[in-house]
């Protein structure tokens, strides 16, 4: 039996990235982000789903790409990340898909401009490439600790 990974695959640039599914919470239209002061860059604030305070941070910042304007497709895709929600701001979210663990080959040490830190891997699929996210470590512990941080003073602030 091969082991296969199922996928979200969303794009940033022109590129094409995955993460697994069972990572993802939800994909939603961006609605109002609360803007934050005093914290990093890629951090573009806070958003409200049902209740929920959920930092988002912008994917193409954090990883040193152009930023880009919003468009019908921006996507906000909420991930679960060390038993905390983060949303990340992609560009689009084109399709979910199954990939066989023998189409998936180690990371280089750099794709993308991307230091393979954040890499699962690479998918090869027909003649394309799809870059898998290791979703834990695209936060450091130290910013994971800031994003919760975040919530608790912006959950205080609400109440």
């Amino acid at each position: 039996m091969m082991k296969e990974r199922q996928l979200v695959v969303f794009k940033l640039h022109d590129e094409e990235f995955g993460v697994e599914i069972t990572d993802v919470r939800e994909i939603v239209k961006v609605g109002h982000i609360t803007r934050l002061p005093h914290v990093a860059d890629y951090i573009e604030g806070v958003t409200n789903l049902r209740g929920e305070v959920i930092p988002v941070i912008s994917l193409r910042k954090r990883f040193g790409l152009a930023s880009q304007d919003e468009t019908q497709d921006t996507r906000i895709i909420i991930l679960e990340i060390n038993d905390s929600m983060v949303g990340f701001i992609v560009d689009s979210v084109t399709e979910t898909l199954r990939l066989s663990e023998e189409d998936i080959e180690p990371p280089p040490s750099n794709i993308a401009g991307l230091k393979a830190d954040y890499l699962a891997g690479v998918g090869k699929l027909d003649n394309r490439l799809l870059i898998l996210l290791e979703v834990d470590k695209i936060l450091t512990s130290e910013e994971t600790i800031q994003l919760q941080t975040i919530s608790d003073a912006e959950l205080a602030e609400a109440e």
